[in-house]
């Protein structure tokens, strides 16, 4: 289940990345937003599975 959730984050960090540079791209920024927004949503479930494994250990 971690690594699983551990490869979905970085990937949905990755799609906010690609929407945030779109969003440049195209100068839209609600996309731009929306690909921040992605990012920072997968950070944070990224830093919970960092504080799960520290629990673990």
């Amino acid at each position: 289940m971690g690594a699983e959730d551990k490869l979905s984050n970085k990937a949905e960090e990755l799609g906010g990345k690609v929407k945030e540079g779109a969003g440049k791209a195209t100068d839209d920024k609600d996309l731009e937003a929306e690909g921040k927004g992605d990012q920072a949503g997968a950070n944070l479930k990224q830093a919970g599975e960092k504080v799960k494994d520290v629990f673990k250990s």
